[in-house]
């Protein structure tokens, strides 16, 4: 699992609410929620987004209301992955869930600044900064996450067990 794409940085304690406002929570759909990602911090930034392209977040990432539909906007908006310091705990587990990947590196995401060109090896845990030719290393996500997120995400990884008969 590799990305490569443009950092989008954002601040410290990103909650939920500025990443999808409550008026777009009427739908599930994920283009329709990533058309609106970050629309909470500032009116048209997903604007800036192409396919591919990487957040990049401070401190306590996604905290505030538990809602689904945050991690789903970030995909919807055709970011694959958040680089953090740190998530909140409840995004932390619906982002996997939803099949987003997220990585905390702690204060070496100082090393990324806005508009850099990073990627990511997640399975060996390595962010190379293209821009600075800075290398960051991080715990690689283990087989097993890797696994649901292949799959796109908790629900389509327990669906694809329980129809091979494995529980």
């Amino acid at each position: 699992m590799s990305y490569n794409g443009k950092a989008h940085k954002v601040g410290d304690h990103i909650d939920t609410d500025a990443i999808i406002p409550a008026r777009f929570l009427v739908t599930t759909d994920p283009a329709e929620l990533g058309a609106n990602c970050m629309e909470g911090l500032e009116h048209g930034w997903v604007a800036r987004v192409k396919q591919g392209d990487i957040m990049v977040g401070g401190k306590n990432f996604g905290c505030g209301s538990s809602r689904e539909h945050a991690p789903i906007a970030i995909l919807g908006a055709g970011m694959p992955v958040v680089v953090a310091h740190s998530f909140a705990r409840i995004f932390y587990r619906n982002g996997f869930n939803m099949g987003l990947i997220l990585i905390e590196v702690g204060d070496d995401v100082e090393k990324i600044n806005d508009g850099d060109t990073i990627s990511i090896d997640v399975e060996n845990g390595v962010i190379t900064n293209s821009t600075t030719g800075t290398v960051i290393n991080c715990p690689p996500l283990p087989p097993f996450m890797r696994d649901i997120l292949n799959k796109g995400g908790l629900v389509p990884y327990v669906r694809e067990r329980l129809s091979a008969g494995a529980a």
